[in-house]
């Protein structure tokens, strides 16, 4: 098999692995970036193309699921075209995309191109650990996949503060071009260092069926999330079509997946207790997670008077005590029981999301900074032990499969999760909204006095009432949001029964979240 090739080569050394580790890491890093620094910017992309934010989010979910799509096909593409060539055609491609989405004219522009960023992107994070692996003796694995994690823990704290500074102080279209450098200096690095150690190729066949169902079923069951708002639901003919499609097409992929000699997703993997249990906490998590971290800067811009930089500055600090406490989970993951590490980290999202429901109108920075901070030793605390019990027990042959599989899920919650989070947020605000405007009557009580008293400022009757009606719908967005943030905090609980199905890994070598193939059985 092409990925395992590398292992024969013999390790870097000296300046080469620094800067090897480094073109990796940039790549990696600029990868994770454009998935997180987007999120403060929507409010900014959606009033420039003349969309509402709620449109805006489809900036996020369509990369996400365009992402999800590639992952799977990572294995097949690295033995048709070499491990190596495939890393710097993808970054390549990535930043071409990325020069594209700057000059989008239109929301339906930056879409295409966001889904074409998010094809190209699916295997630059698989390969680029698999290269690293590569580069360092073995004895070294864990230290070299430390280091690549950190990166991957730090662009999302730069993320949204480059994000908001970028938005603010020059256009949102920068957040793009800002991959073209470093895209560029990856690459050649990338290709000087491992052009000699190419992976051998092979041809295979592809399961274009199973590809051509999972685009049509992920793609409409998409659609229908993100359309479904503004279509009225399944009062629109074309929703019903979307959802007809999306189930019809999913039955059809599950049946030929099955049974297919070289199925594009290994779908007998959920035949595993821990991958099926794991991969299903993991991807419901993340999804909580995902959509509650593009809810709170569109909630800030939109209703709390924030600047895309200070909502990116609420934001950042998850990232302290991510860093912090990583290489720890690291070093005790083989030694500690994932299941109670990944519940300390459920346990500490349902906390965070508790403290953010307490919010109000009035809420000032501090307190919008602490559950930020304290969300990052959740963080800490949920990727590696899950990946650890997802991956328990599967055969060294079949780890790329499954890491493959358990990625295409996570991500697809992720994308998903968005669209249902800002649907479910709008819906709850008409709510909150009607509630608290039925007992106001034209000409009476506070009401009658508050027109009154806007109108003596100067203010005509029209403009008066649109005063209140935006102190109204902060209020209602604001209250929406609350719902959103303590229903998610009760699914984080609810979740944790779903790790203690899965069975602990032996406790052996695990550092890796991958290396303890031969655990759960």
């Amino acid at each position: 098999m092409g990925s395992l090739a590398p292992a024969v080569l013999p390790p870097l050394q000296g300046p080469t692995l620094l800067l090897g580790t480094l073109a990796l890491s940039l790549a990696t890093f600029m990868n994770v970036l454009d998935s997180s620094i987007a999120n403060v910017s929507i409010p900014a992309i959606a009033g420039d193309l003349g969309v509402s934010p709620g449109q805006g989010t489809w900036v996020i979910t369509s990369f996400g699921v365009a992402n999800a799509i590639s992952v799977p096909l990572t294995g097949w593409l690295t033995q048709r075209f070499g491990a190596v060539r495939l890393f710097c055609m993808s970054i390549l491609l990535f930043v071409l995309a990325s020069w594209l989405c700057g000059f989008a004219p239109s929301l339906e522009m930056l879409i295409f191109f966001r889904v074409i960023q998010g094809l190209v992107a699916g295997p630059m994070i698989p390969l680029s650990q698999t290269l690293l692996l590569s580069s360092y003796p073995a004895a070294k694995a864990g230290m070299a996949l430390a280091v690549w994690g950190m990166t991957t823990l730090v662009a999302p704290v730069v993320g949204p503060l480059l994000g908001g500074w970028i938005t603010d102080n020059i256009s949102w279209p920068w957040i793009f071009y800002i991959n073209v450098p470093v895209g560029l200096l990856a690459v050649g690095m990338a290709w000087s260092i491992y052009k000699h150690r190419e992976t051998p190729t092979r041809k295979l066949p592809i399961d274009s069926v199973g590809l051509t169902l999972l685009v049509l079923w992920v793609g409409a069951l998409q659609l229908m999330l993100d359309k479904g708002k503004e279509l009225d639901w399944f009062a629109s003919d074309q929703i019903v079509i979307l959802g007809l499609v999306a189930v019809i097409s999913f039955a059809v992929f599950v049946v030929w997946e099955l049974t297919d000699a070289h199925p594009v997703v290994d779908l007998r993997l959920f035949k595993r207790r821990n991958f099926s249990f794991g991969a299903l906490s993991l991807s419901v998590a993340y999804a909580l997670f995902f959509g509650n971290v593009v809810l709170l800067p569109l909630w800030l811009q939109q209703w709390m008077g924030y600047t895309a930089t200070s909502a990116g500055m609420a934001l950042a600090p998850v990232g302290l005590l991510a860093i912090l406490l990583t290489p720890v989970v690291g070093k005790k993951i083989a030694v500690w029981d994932p299941r109670r590490i990944a519940t300390v980290a459920f346990i500490g999202f349902a906390v965070v999301l508790w403290m953010r429901s307490q919010f109000t109108t009035q809420t000032d920075m501090a307190h919008i900074l602490i559950p930020t901070v304290l969300q990052g030793a959740a963080m800490a605390m949920f990727f590696i032990p899950l990946t650890t019990l997802t991956l328990a027990g599967i055969e060294p042959a079949r780890i790329p499969s499954a890491a493959g599989l358990s990625n295409f899920t996570r991500i697809t919650a992720g994308a998903m999760g968005t669209s249902i989070v800002t649907t479910l947020w709008d819906s709850r605000a008409a709510m909150h909204h009607a509630h608290l405007t039925e007992t106001l009557v034209q000409g009476q009580g506070v009401f009658g006095v508050t027109v009154a008293s806007l109108q003596a400022s100067g203010l005509s009757a029209e403009q008066a009432l649109l005063q209140i009606n935006r102190l109204i719908d902060q209020q209602a967005y604001t209250r929406a949001a609350d719902d959103i943030f303590m229903a998610s905090a009760w699914i984080f609980l609810g979740l944790i029964s779903m790790i203690w199905l899965t069975r602990r890994p032996a406790a052996r070598g695990a550092a890796s979240g991958t290396s303890d193939a031969g655990g759960a059985h």
